[in-house]
């Protein structure tokens, strides 16, 4: 990891990964400047407890494989939920916040909390193995107006992000940072889905509130990554969020890459 140049580039909100935080820059050769995609991010609530979730798994690993919407770059977070847990299985990726995340938008939604519910750019929900109507959803997601949002990284364990120009009409926002690290597998010893190997998609590792949006609609702020040594950093992404206060609505996002090798998966 010592012997690793930090590449020093900014992702906009493109969310484009050709940016990486840590690992070796090779300068590409010279080429016309390519179109900005789109950052829409769907967020997976699921659960290793959940014989229904394995099959969303795969359609949002499958998504995130192919980016099969021209123009837009999907960004998953796999947010695994903890009220399967006394149902003879503890998912070991699960967290209360993110139950507590997934309660908070069910206010807003007409269905309550279920598994696997995909919840897109905070506007829309549906069963997450549903895969023509999650790219519909995220075709639409991706019209809506967004915050410009800058992230770039500062040494070897932070990040700078800069947030500016949200959306008409949009009061106030909140500032979250994200981790997410791709590639975990489970062999379930218990529960419905007891011996069973199961295949992740992105799993949010690490999510917090960084602050708020200024009343001038700015906000900037270096913030640590909190990286814990069991995670590979090949496999980890920087997730920035923009969330309007009141909707929930994802109003911005950006992310890319730990590391160089990511870039390429």
């Amino acid at each position: 990891m010592n012997t690793l140049a930090l590449a020093a580039l900014a992702v906009l909100g493109s969310g484009a990964a050709a940016a990486t935080l840590l690992g070796h820059h090779h300068t590409p050769p010279a080429a016309g400047p390519a179109a900005a995609r789109v950052p829409v991010v769907v967020e997976l609530f699921t659960s290793e407890g959940c014989s229904s979730c394995p099959a969303a798994d795969a359609v949002l690993r499958e998504l995130v494989s192919t980016q099969p919407v021209p123009g837009v770059e999907i960004i998953a977070l796999g947010e695994h939920v903890d009220y399967w847990n006394r149902l003879g299985w503890a998912d070991p990726f699960s967290q209360a916040q993110f139950t507590q995340r997934q309660q908070a938008y069910a206010t807003g939604f007409a269905e309550g909390n279920y598994t696997p519910q995909a919840v897109v750019a905070g506007r829309y929900e549906l069963v997450g193995s549903r895969r023509a109507q999650l790219l519909q959803a995220v075709a639409e997601a991706a019209r809506a107006p967004r915050a410009t949002v800058q992230l770039a990284p500062v040494g070897m364990d932070s990040v700078r992000l800069k947030v500016s120009n949200l959306p008409a009409g949009t009061k106030a926002a909140s500032v979250w940072l994200a981790l997410t690290e791709t590639g975990l597998t489970t062999q379930v010893g218990g529960g419905e889905n007891a011996g069973r190997l199961l295949r992740h998609a992105p799993v949010v590792r690490s999510l917090r509130a960084l602050g708020t949006v200024a009343a001038g609609g700015t906000f900037a702020a270096t913030a640590p990554l909190g990286l814990a040594a069991s995670w590979p950093a090949p496999n980890v992404r920087v997730v920035a969020l923009v969330q309007a206060t009141g909707s929930l609505h994802l109003v911005g996002a950006a992310s890319l890459p730990l590391v160089a090798e990511a870039a390429a998966n």
